[in-house]
């Protein structure tokens, strides 16, 4: 593999030889570097660059903005990512620009979120369980926490039972950061929450274990475990894919911000530290209140 004829190619090659001798890149990882890096050498010396030393900020922006919407957004973020790595490793051996490094923040790609599942796909998704075995209670449960209370994966598979007040109908979450919050139980959850607790988990505790969800083996229920028993009942509820436990976090947010809630309130509930991403986090849903509001007031 050869850099094309340029000033700019040593440095590539030397990079190139880098990831492959030093950090194991795969030589399809390598090519990948060589086509961008090959990429961004050629505009630079089409504008007169003839040392990658020579690089200033105002070239960085030229660069950037020559990749424009001619190509996807992911390619673009990626061939400005390649570049920060390969200026970084200059810079490390003092062969680099004195400019900052190129920022990737113009092409980065954007937060998506999960739809909110209507209330019809949502009680589907609930009632496909088998409630006759301890996995299928504790599975019915885990959902029915995920969205009657709004927590994270992380929140409800590390839950343990000190943190149950099913008298008051409460919760005790432990977020991130180490912030606890209390969260309010609808009855529906807690009626699910005791169920499993009076039939499902003693079956499941094969050992003592402080934790609420247990495995089927009585360990702590993973993480990646909540994933995959949501991806198995929405694939065989027909619902669309990419349903996850998050999905079942916006829900409870759409669902409660559609009933009337103050977004402040949600914003508890949900453990944000700040308004601004309780609002990012329900805004895909405005396409709805925009339609509806049209619909109700229509224009000439």
């Amino acid at each position: 593999m050869e850099a094309q004829s340029h000033a700019l190619g040593e440095e590539i090659e030397w990079f190139l030889d880098h990831l492959r001798v030093e950090k194991g890149a795969s030589e399809h990882t390598i090519l990948a570097y060589h086509t961008d890096l090959e990429n961004a050498a050629q505009f630079f010396h089409r504008v007169g660059i003839t040392s990658w030393r020579s690089i200033e900020a105002n070239h960085m922006l030229r660069y950037e903005s020559s990749l424009g919407p001619k190509i996807a957004r992911t390619t673009a973020q990626r061939r400005i990512s390649g570049l920060r790595s390969f200026l970084k490793f200059l810079k490390k051996n003092n062969e680099g620009p004195a400019a900052d490094l190129p920022s990737t923040g113009g092409f980065k790609k954007p937060k998506t979120l999960p739809k909110a599942l209507p209330m019809d796909q949502m009680v589907a998704l609930l009632g496909i369980p088998d409630l006759t075995t301890a996995p299928g209670l504790r599975d019915r449960a885990l959902m029915e926490l995920i969205y009657g209370a709004g927590l994270r994966v992380s929140e409800a598979v590390e839950l343990e039972m000190s943190n149950l007040e099913l008298e008051s109908r409460n919760v005790q979450v432990l977020g991130k950061r180490g912030k606890v919050r209390r969260v309010p139980l609808p009855e529906g959850t807690v009626v699910w929450l005791e169920r499993y607790l009076q039939s499902g988990r003693p079956q499941l505790a094969k050992r003592a274990n402080a934790r609420v969800f247990l495995s089927d083996r009585g360990l702590n229920l993973l993480r990646q475990t909540a994933y995959d028993i949501l991806e198995k009942y929405a694939k065989r509820a027909g619902l669309p894919d990419g349903v996850s436990p998050h999905t079942l976090r916006h829900t409870y947010a759409v669902h409660l911000l559609k009933g009337g809630a103050d977004l402040r309130a949600v914003q508890e509930l949900l453990g944000h530290e700040s308004i601004s991403t309780t609002q990012i986090y329900t805004q895909l849903d405005l396409d709805e209140v925009r339609a509806k509001y049209t619909k109700a007031h229509p224009r000439d």
